[in-house]
Protein backbone atom coordinates (compact mmCIF):
# COMPACT_ATOMS: atom_id res chain seq x y z
CA UNK A 1 0.00 0.00 0.00
CA UNK A 2 1.46 3.36 -0.96
CA UNK A 3 0.94 6.65 0.86
CA UNK A 4 -1.50 7.56 -1.91
CA UNK A 5 -3.62 4.56 -0.89
CA UNK A 6 -3.78 5.51 2.80
CA UNK A 7 -7.51 5.84 3.63
CA UNK A 8 -6.74 8.61 6.14
CA UNK A 9 -5.40 10.77 3.30
CA UNK A 10 -8.68 10.82 1.35
CA UNK A 11 -10.51 14.10 1.49
CA UNK A 12 -14.20 14.13 2.15
CA UNK A 13 -16.02 16.52 -0.19
CA UNK A 14 -17.58 19.37 1.73
CA UNK A 15 -20.58 21.31 0.54
CA UNK A 16 -21.48 24.65 2.10
CA UNK A 17 -24.45 26.76 1.02
CA UNK A 18 -23.84 29.03 -1.97
CA UNK A 19 -25.41 32.14 -0.43
CA UNK A 20 -22.66 32.66 2.18
CA UNK A 21 -20.09 35.44 1.73
CA UNK A 22 -16.51 34.44 0.82
CA UNK A 23 -14.77 34.71 4.21
CA UNK A 24 -17.51 32.95 6.13
CA UNK A 25 -17.83 30.31 3.41
CA UNK A 26 -14.08 29.58 3.59
CA UNK A 27 -14.21 29.32 7.39
CA UNK A 28 -17.21 26.95 7.31
CA UNK A 29 -15.60 24.75 4.65
CA UNK A 30 -12.38 24.65 6.66
CA UNK A 31 -14.27 23.68 9.84
CA UNK A 32 -16.23 20.99 7.99
CA UNK A 33 -13.06 19.51 6.48
CA UNK A 34 -11.35 19.57 9.88
CA UNK A 35 -14.30 17.74 11.47
CA UNK A 36 -13.89 14.80 9.09
CA UNK A 37 -10.08 14.85 8.78
CA UNK A 38 -8.64 11.39 9.12
CA UNK A 39 -11.96 9.65 8.43
CA UNK A 40 -11.96 7.37 5.39
CA UNK A 41 -14.49 8.55 2.80
CA UNK A 42 -15.86 5.02 2.63
CA UNK A 43 -16.76 5.15 6.32
CA UNK A 44 -18.43 8.53 5.87
CA UNK A 45 -20.38 7.13 2.91
CA UNK A 46 -21.55 4.10 4.91
CA UNK A 47 -22.54 6.32 7.82
CA UNK A 48 -24.43 8.61 5.43
CA UNK A 49 -26.27 5.55 4.13
CA UNK A 50 -26.99 4.23 7.63
CA UNK A 51 -28.04 7.61 9.02
CA UNK A 52 -29.83 8.65 5.81
CA UNK A 53 -27.87 11.86 5.12
CA UNK A 54 -24.32 13.19 5.00
CA UNK A 55 -25.38 15.92 7.44
CA UNK A 56 -26.36 13.35 10.05
CA UNK A 57 -23.16 11.37 9.47
CA UNK A 58 -21.04 14.50 9.99
CA UNK A 59 -22.92 15.27 13.21
CA UNK A 60 -22.50 11.66 14.39
CA UNK A 61 -18.74 11.66 13.73
CA UNK A 62 -18.33 15.04 15.44
CA UNK A 63 -20.24 13.86 18.53
CA UNK A 64 -18.22 10.65 18.74
CA UNK A 65 -15.07 12.78 18.80
CA UNK A 66 -16.55 15.56 20.96
CA UNK A 67 -19.19 14.11 23.32
CA UNK A 68 -21.24 16.49 25.47
CA UNK A 69 -21.31 19.18 22.77
CA UNK A 70 -24.13 21.67 22.37
CA UNK A 71 -25.90 22.19 19.05
CA UNK A 72 -23.99 25.45 18.66
CA UNK A 73 -20.66 23.66 19.15
CA UNK A 74 -21.70 20.96 16.66
CA UNK A 75 -22.65 23.61 14.09
CA UNK A 76 -19.35 25.41 14.55
CA UNK A 77 -17.31 22.20 14.45
CA UNK A 78 -19.02 20.76 11.36
CA UNK A 79 -19.56 23.94 9.38
CA UNK A 80 -23.30 23.24 9.12
CA UNK A 81 -26.04 25.82 9.62
CA UNK A 82 -27.17 25.96 13.27
CA UNK A 83 -30.81 25.43 12.27
CA UNK A 84 -29.84 22.36 10.22
CA UNK A 85 -27.91 20.95 13.18
CA UNK A 86 -30.77 21.59 15.64
CA UNK A 87 -33.29 19.86 13.36
CA UNK A 88 -30.99 16.87 12.71
CA UNK A 89 -30.15 16.52 16.43
CA UNK A 90 -33.85 16.55 17.33
CA UNK A 91 -34.54 13.78 14.81
CA UNK A 92 -31.48 11.80 15.86
CA UNK A 93 -32.57 12.10 19.52
CA UNK A 94 -36.07 10.87 18.64
CA UNK A 95 -34.44 7.88 16.91
CA UNK A 96 -32.12 7.18 19.90
CA UNK A 97 -28.99 7.85 17.85
CA UNK A 98 -27.95 10.61 20.24
CA UNK A 99 -28.75 11.24 23.88
CA UNK A 100 -29.06 14.66 25.43
CA UNK A 101 -28.94 16.21 28.86
CA UNK A 102 -29.07 19.80 30.09
CA UNK A 103 -25.62 21.34 30.56
CA UNK A 104 -24.99 22.09 34.20
CA UNK A 105 -24.28 25.74 34.92
CA UNK A 106 -23.90 27.82 38.07
CA UNK A 107 -25.11 30.93 36.27
CA UNK A 108 -28.67 31.98 35.68
CA UNK A 109 -30.03 31.70 32.20
CA UNK A 110 -30.44 29.15 29.49
CA UNK A 111 -28.73 25.79 29.99
CA UNK A 112 -28.45 24.25 26.52
CA UNK A 113 -28.61 20.55 25.81
CA UNK A 114 -25.38 18.59 25.50
CA UNK A 115 -25.47 15.74 23.01
CA UNK A 116 -23.64 12.44 22.84
CA UNK A 117 -23.79 9.86 20.02
CA UNK A 118 -24.39 6.17 20.71
CA UNK A 119 -21.42 3.85 20.20
CA UNK A 120 -20.88 2.58 16.65
CA UNK A 121 -21.58 -0.99 17.82
CA UNK A 122 -25.06 0.10 18.97
CA UNK A 123 -25.69 1.93 15.71
CA UNK A 124 -24.67 -1.14 13.70
CA UNK A 125 -26.50 -3.52 16.05
CA UNK A 126 -29.77 -1.61 15.67
CA UNK A 127 -29.46 -1.67 11.91
CA UNK A 128 -28.49 -5.35 11.76
CA UNK A 129 -31.73 -6.45 13.44
CA UNK A 130 -33.81 -4.94 10.64
CA UNK A 131 -31.44 -6.20 7.96
CA UNK A 132 -31.55 -9.72 9.38
CA UNK A 133 -35.37 -9.68 9.30
CA UNK A 134 -35.37 -8.46 5.70
CA UNK A 135 -32.85 -11.08 4.57
CA UNK A 136 -34.80 -13.85 6.29
CA UNK A 137 -37.93 -12.56 4.56
CA UNK A 138 -36.19 -13.01 1.21
CA UNK A 139 -34.93 -16.46 2.23
CA UNK A 140 -38.54 -17.45 3.04
CA UNK A 141 -40.00 -16.16 -0.22
CA UNK A 142 -40.74 -19.63 -1.60
CA UNK A 143 -42.34 -20.66 1.69
CA UNK A 144 -44.67 -17.64 1.56
CA UNK A 145 -45.42 -18.14 -2.14
CA UNK A 146 -46.68 -21.64 -1.28
CA UNK A 147 -48.92 -20.33 1.51
CA UNK A 148 -46.73 -21.47 4.40
CA UNK A 149 -45.84 -19.22 7.30
CA UNK A 150 -42.16 -19.02 8.24
CA UNK A 151 -41.20 -20.65 11.52
CA UNK A 152 -38.28 -19.93 13.80
CA UNK A 153 -36.48 -22.84 12.10
CA UNK A 154 -36.96 -21.17 8.71
CA UNK A 155 -34.87 -18.12 9.59
CA UNK A 156 -31.43 -19.25 8.42
CA UNK A 157 -29.68 -15.91 8.70
CA UNK A 158 -28.37 -14.76 12.05
CA UNK A 159 -26.08 -11.76 12.25
CA UNK A 160 -24.18 -11.11 15.49
CA UNK A 161 -22.27 -7.93 16.35
CA UNK A 162 -19.57 -7.91 19.02
CA UNK A 163 -18.39 -4.66 20.53
CA UNK A 164 -14.77 -3.91 19.69
CA UNK A 165 -12.22 -3.85 22.49
CA UNK A 166 -11.59 -0.22 23.30
CA UNK A 167 -8.22 0.94 24.68
CA UNK A 168 -8.26 2.28 28.24
CA UNK A 169 -6.93 5.75 29.04
CA UNK A 170 -3.47 4.23 29.45
CA UNK A 171 -3.61 2.70 25.94
CA UNK A 172 -4.14 -0.88 27.16
CA UNK A 173 -7.08 -2.88 25.87
CA UNK A 174 -9.71 -3.16 28.57
CA UNK A 175 -13.14 -4.67 29.07
CA UNK A 176 -14.94 -1.38 28.45
CA UNK A 177 -17.16 -1.63 25.41
CA UNK A 178 -17.19 -5.46 25.45
CA UNK A 179 -20.43 -7.30 24.93
CA UNK A 180 -22.43 -7.47 28.12
CA UNK A 181 -20.75 -4.43 29.68
CA UNK A 182 -23.95 -2.42 29.56
CA UNK A 183 -22.78 0.04 26.91
CA UNK A 184 -25.72 -0.90 24.71
CA UNK A 185 -28.29 -0.06 27.38
CA UNK A 186 -29.70 3.25 26.29
CA UNK A 187 -32.25 5.00 28.41
CA UNK A 188 -33.74 8.35 27.58
CA UNK A 189 -32.47 11.10 29.85
CA UNK A 190 -35.21 13.69 29.46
Amino acid sequence: MTNDDDPDDHEVPVRVADDIDGDRRNRLESEAERALKGIDTGIVDVLAWMLETETRSRIYVFLRKHPHSTSEEVAEGTGLYPSTVREALADMHDEDIVSRAKRESDTAGNNPYEYEAIPPSSLVGDMIGGLQDQLNGVMNLDRRLHGKEPTSDSEPITIHVDDPVEPDDDGEEGDEGREGSGDDDREEED
